[in-house]
């Protein structure tokens, strides 16, 4: 008897087992024609036909007019919820949780755009009477609203909730930063994923009183994400018009806080923001050159150049590059012992523009040296002994620019004359190009 109740336990113990490795197969009706994955926002179009909310959508954006099964041209752009349908899916997943099948939670209702006008309505109101605690629950709840879908964020942001939140900003701005403090870090918080700014976002977020606040957030806010928001919003207005690059650089201290941020990053974010409103800053105002350069930039620069990211190098680069345009540049660069090693090893090894800056500086070292010091030897000499010829050369003959081939033309005739005593080539530099060298 003992030996026959452990061959049917035994059995049973098997047949349990191959119950939960059976593979899990999900009825085709329940698949989205799309992606052929399990449906969890199931939506019927005007042909009759159902799809994932999520599919269908990144069909239709992408410039299609038709339904994918159907071919037909579409009506209507409605997505119908097929609730009877999601009711289904979710009760095959509940039964088939067994095997695996996790159900999928009811979605939320997409905002619609009559809901996001009726809060902005409530927003404007809120910004006359300067009442910052109306105003604050109500960018909560965009922010809310934002943060649940893809799909509600475009609704918001193609609804102009830009332009109103900037105006925000900037009354609340004007009326006192501090006493404001926390509505308008709430606005800010939204506005940073409404890139790119409109040109009514712009104007508002573009105002003395606006730049004035979010300058006063680096300088003084303890918090990593409010400073992350602020010089994003910088960058962006600066990047958008030469004017609020002007009006930044009246601003007392914006040079200080940005030479702290690139010294000193407190993120990736932070310090590659920072250094592209710098570029911005340097390409504009002489003043703010010399200034950055007196401050020590130019070796906080090239240190970190040495093993760093794209997104870093480049805008270090552009900003060195324009460094070099002014003596107090130039002169931090060429006596800096970094500099030719780190340009030279920029070259075809990070980006077409990164190699442009790089011949750019050389260029300009090697005319500050032979109208200050000489014929311009050692600067030449020391691009050849890190194998600077062959690599400038071979980017002459991959194609650049014709500002930079001219200045590319002009390196390689100065360099020939100390080629034979003291050229150098570093083929680990070469191992990333797809022409053979």
């Amino acid at each position: 008897m003992g030996f026959g109740w452990r061959k049917r336990k035994t059995a049973l113990n098997r047949q349990r087992k191959g119950d939960i490795d059976a593979e899990l197969v999900i009825p085709n009706h329940f698949r989205c024609p799309i992606s052929l994955d399990l449906m969890k926002d199931p939506v019927t179009l005007s042909s009759g036909i159902t799809y994932d909310r999520e599919s269908i959508e990144k069909w239709l954006e992408s410039g299609n007019f038709t339904c994918p099964v159907t071919n037909q041209v579409l009506r209507s752009y409605d997505q119908i919820p097929n609730h009877t349908l999601r009711s289904m899916i979710q009760e095959w997943c509940v039964e088939n949780r067994k095997f695996g099948a996790e159900r999928i939670p009811t979605p939320r209702v997409p905002v619609t755009g009559i809901e996001v006008s009726e809060i902005l309505f409530g927003v404007e109101e809120s910004v006359k009477r300067l009442d910052r605690c109306g105003c604050l629950d109500l960018v909560k709840k965009i922010r809310t609203l934002g943060s649940e879908s893809e799909r509600n964020r475009r609704c918001i942001v193609q609804n102009g909730t830009g332009g109103v939140l900037a105006a925000a900003f900037d009354e609340f701005a004007r009326d006192s930063c501090e006493r404001n403090e926390i509505a308008l870090k709430e606005i800010l918080c939204c506005l940073t994923w409404m890139l790119p700014f409109d040109a009514e976002t712009q104007v508002y977020l573009g105002s003395k009183d606006s730049l004035g606040c979010l300058v006063w957030f680096l300088r003084n806010e303890d918090s990593t994400s409010v400073k992350q928001n602020s010089i994003v919003a910088l960058k962006e207005l600066a990047s958008c018009d030469q004017k609020h690059v002007e009006a930044l650089a009246g601003i007392e201290g914006v040079v200080e806080i940005l030479f702290k941020f690139i010294q000193r990053p407190i993120s990736t974010t932070i310090k590659k923001s920072s250094l592209m409103l710098s570029f911005q800053l340097v390409s504009f105002n002489e003043k703010i050159r010399k200034l950055f350069s007196q401050m020590g930039l130019v070796p906080i620069l090239l240190e970190s150049m040495i093993d760093t990211e794209r997104s870093i190098c480049e805008p270090a680069l552009g900003v060195l590059d324009r460094l070099c345009d002014c003596d107090e540049g130039r002169e931090e660069a060429y006596k800096n012992a970094l500099t030719i090693p780190v340009l030279v090893k920029k070259i075809l090894g990070v980006s077409d523009l990164a190699s442009e800056y790089s011949i750019s500086i050389i260029w300009k070292l090697i005319k500050y040296e032979q109208r200050n010091n000489g014929d311009g030897s050692i600067v030449l000499v020391e691009a050849l002994q890190v194998g600077a010829f062959q690599k400038v050369l071979l980017l002459l003959q991959l194609g650049c620019g014709d500002e930079t081939k001219q200045k590319v033309a002009e390196v390689l005739k100065s360099m020939n004359p100390y080629r034979t005593t003291s050229e150098c080539i570093e083929t680990s530099d070469f191992k990333n190009l797809k022409r053979s060298f």
